[in-house]
């Protein structure tokens, strides 16, 4: 079998699962990864076949989409990669929320799974934010098309829908807590985030941007280069995270039974949904960094209640129903 997976590249997250996925995804034959979009920041070995600048997220430095370098970087080259995408070579088609190859299959009329954490908003069962966003809907719904889906979330909310797919260090991880919080908000510059965590003078922060490049200290926070590895080592290690609206983060602490404060992107219609599904699980939830940022805090540290959920599918069988998706099969 020849499979063909689609990652969209804007954040950390898919790339992260494609690579816990691939190990078992050989298993059945050839993989070729298509990776589209330009702000992850992680590194890693895997077959990346085809590559794209797609679309991707930029941000202010103090929180909220950035739109107009957002609409600077679409590319009117989209149209020509979709058509050139070879997809007619491969039997399985596995797309990650990615536009060109859901453009390229419509193209050539070739079937493909929406497979991740997107897939899930296929629902009507998925939680949506209170804040009802008709174009964020309709990107969730209808940018990427396929037709079969798979989608992760913290909850089984409808039939099609699994658990995360949690990391085997974090699986195979003794957590311990050793005091600090780490913290991955990749919306903020470090210039509007250092103060708030200067006040907390009594707590250590470990910091993850992609604005430095090697270990650097201020005061109680220390800023750590963008590296899966020791994320993964602070977040075992730590008492809780300060973390944006996205998904794997706060599935992977949640499994560690860490707790947590989810900070969504502003505007960002998804992470609003993600944080609607962790407020419904008590996870504390902040609009956005503020004044009222050092009182939340304590109230989260002194009086706030550790999250665990249990996985109810391992990867090996997540991966044996998506294989069964096949055409062929």
């Amino acid at each position: 079998m020849k499979i063909f997976y689609a990652i969209q590249g804007t954040g950390n997250g898919h790339i992260s699962r494609a690579v816990q996925l691939y190990p078992y995804l050989k298993k059945y034959g050839e993989v070729d990864f298509f990776l589209s979009g330009s702000n992850a920041q992680l590194n890693v070995d895997i077959p990346i076949k085809f590559k794209s600048k797609g679309v991707s997220l930029f941000y202010k430095p103090t929180g909220g989409l950035d739109y107009k370098k957002i609409s600077k970087s679409l590319s009117f080259k989209v149209l020509q990669e979709a058509k050139d995408l070879p997809l007619d070579n491969y039997d399985l088609i596995i797309n990650d929320f990615e536009f060109i190859t859901s453009l390229s299959c419509s193209l050539k009329k070739k079937k493909s799974i929406q497979f991740g954490h997107q897939a899930s908003f296929q629902s009507k069962l998925t939680p949506r934010a209170k804040v009802f966003s008709p174009i964020g809907n309709l990107v969730l719904e209808k940018m990427v098309k396929s037709t079969d889906y798979m989608g992760l979330h913290f909850s089984s909310y409808d039939k099609n829908i699994y658990n995360p797919i949690i990391k085997d260090e974090i699986i195979q991880a003794n957590p311990i807590d050793e005091g600090h919080i780490t913290v991955y908000l990749p919306q903020y510059a470090i210039p509007f985030l250092t103060p708030f965590l200067h006040q907390q003078k009594g707590t250590h922060f470990e910091v993850f941007t992609k604005e430095v490049t090697q270990i650097t200290n201020s005061k109680n926070v220390t800023f750590f280069p963008i590296h899966n590895q020791v994320f993964t080592s602070s977040l075992i290690r730590c008492h809780g995270i300060i973390t944006a609206g996205g998904f794997e983060t706060p599935a992977e602490a949640m499994y560690l039974n860490k707790k947590i404060i989810s900070i969504p992107i502003l505007h960002h219609y998804e992470q609003a949904c993600n944080a609607e599904a962790m407020r419904a699980m008590g996870v504390m939830v902040l609009k956005k960094l503020d004044n009222e940022f050092s009182k939340q805090f304590t109230t989260w540290l002194n009086e706030t209640n550790k999250i665990q959920f249990q996985l109810t599918h391992h990867t090996k069988s997540i991966v044996e129903d998506l294989i069964s998706k096949a055409p062929y099969n």
